[in-house]
């Protein structure tokens, strides 16, 4: 079955930087887009990030746009976000996801920037 695992998550300063990565298995992974969600306390949930099944095109919230940045690697069947110049605002839960004709969640990692 699909399984997403995310990792990466801690608590980071303003300005700061983490990485997130997105192991994946049960589907080919080479195959299919993949995101990057978000869902910070008491808000919706919110698209970060997108990134194409060849990693040839990736697209981001304005939010994050020039500061975080969707990379893949096909051999390790990883997505990763690298997140550059935290703010306070980035707190949030974050999710790894694809679909077909269901969609796919991993369990979540959480991002505290706070100082």
């Amino acid at each position: 079955q699909v399984q997403l695992v995310e990792s990466g998550g801690g608590l980071v300063q303003p300005g700061g930087s983490l990485r997130l990565s997105c192991a994946a298995s049960g589907f080919t992974f080479s195959s299919y887009a993949m995101s990057w969600y978000r869902r910070a306390p008491e808000k919706e949930r919110e698209l970060v990030g997108y990134i194409s099944a060849t990693g040839d095109f990736t697209n981001y919230a304005d939010s994050v746009k020039g500061r975080f940045t969707i990379s893949r690697d096909n051999g390790k069947n990883t997505i990763y976000l690298q997140m550059s110049s935290l703010k306070n605002e980035d707190t949030a839960v974050y999710y790894c996801h694809t679909r077909d004709v269901r969609q796919y969640w991993g369990q979540g990692t959480q991002v505290t920037v706070s100082s």
